[in-house]
């Protein structure tokens, strides 16, 4: 099976939709509209939860929960996980959390979401989600966007040079830039081509 390389591994399965207890025919857009608002989650709320049900799965797999995202998109909600292992993802990992994280999710999640799951690995463009990320990749091309403007800019570009008592260091044009961890909104590699 080949491992992960400049692309992802993309492993999707059908859409996840729990069972809904059967309603009176009186007064059905009604019920339902008001049935939809009491059991779904906000989509914060919901992607926190997933985040607590899915990292241990990763944990015992040997794997990372490296970033979850969840969203809509034209064919409805999508949960999408991105794992990763030191010796890069199969798609057979993608199969196997796939499968365990589904059935978790529909015992334990509360609410009635109605979604689809994707399980991938990260690819050559990696999100840097946790402060460890950013010492593990030094010396990567990155890119980060913050909240707030430093020197009246939001997007910078470069080679990451580390993080130290939560500050970010990205050489842009050989010159350090110093971004405190909680003002990154996004940052990616650029071009990862795996661990060395």
């Amino acid at each position: 099976m080949e491992e992960n390389g400049l692309l992802p591994v993309f492993y999707c399965v059908k859409p996840r939709r729990k069972m809904k207890q059967k309603r009176k025919k009186t007064n059905r857009k009604k019920q339902a509209s008001a049935l939809q608002s009491q059991d779904s989650l906000p989509d914060q709320v919901f992607l926190a939860e997933a985040n607590r049900l899915v990292e241990p799965v990763c944990d015992a797999e040997g794997m990372d929960l490296v970033h979850a995202e969840y969203q809509t998109e034209p064919g409805g909600k999508v949960l999408r996980l991105y794992i990763d292992k030191p010796d890069g993802i199969s798609i057979d990992d993608c199969v196997a959390i796939s499968r365990q994280v589904s059935d978790l999710l529909d015992i334990y999640m509360p609410g009635d979401q109605q979604y689809r799951l994707e399980v991938s690995s990260p690819g050559a463009n990696r999100p840097l989600v946790k402060p460890d990320d950013f010492n593990r990749f030094k010396d990567q091309s990155a890119r980060i966007q913050i909240s707030d403007s430093i020197n009246g800019q939001k997007k910078f570009k470069g080679i990451l040079a580390g993080i130290q008592d939560g500050i970010v260091t990205l050489l842009v044009m050989e010159k350090p830039v110093a971004i405190p961890f909680e003002k990154i909104t996004k940052a990616r590699l650029i071009n990862y081509s795996g661990e060395n």
